[in-house]
């Protein structure tokens, strides 16, 4: 699946989300190693912290379908739904996407008008990991 494709699945996946706080959309696509896809929303909710982002909807629902290696994430959003910027990755879901990612899964964003991939490790050049527990 090229990035194009992908970033397609996630402004699809956006117009599910649910924000009535932030009015912000946000969909992404999850490519996983076997080659299938998985898309997810943001979930808003109205004690903040209860809110889950559209990537980790994306893991969520991957990781419940016994994937565990994911190749790329394709990730678009914008304020009452129009993508007018990138939206990145917030914190934790870089973390959440770490316990999976390898260093060059391919993060890709899309501002409405162009696609820019990045390797993961440029986004989370110092992840805590598994290995740290021991």
């Amino acid at each position: 699946m090229n990035d194009r494709e992908l970033v397609s699945k996630a402004i699809e996946a956006m117009k599910n989300a649910y924000a009535p706080y932030s009015n912000c959309f946000v969909g992404a696509a999850l490519l996983c190693e076997s080659g299938a896809v998985y898309t997810g929303c943001n979930v808003e909710n109205a004690s903040f912290g209860a809110t889950i982002c559209a990537e980790r909807t994306a893991v969520s629902a991957a990781v419940s379908k016994g994937e565990r290696t994911f190749t790329a994430i394709a990730v678009a959003g914008g304020k009452n739904g129009d993508i007018t910027d990138f939206f990145p990755p917030c914190g934790i879901c870089r973390q959440v996407l770490s316990e999976f990612a390898s260093d060059d899964m391919r993060v890709i964003l899309f501002n409405g008008k162009e696609i820019q991939g990045f390797a993961f490790r440029d986004l989370m050049p110092l992840s805590f990991l598994p290995d740290k527990l021991k």
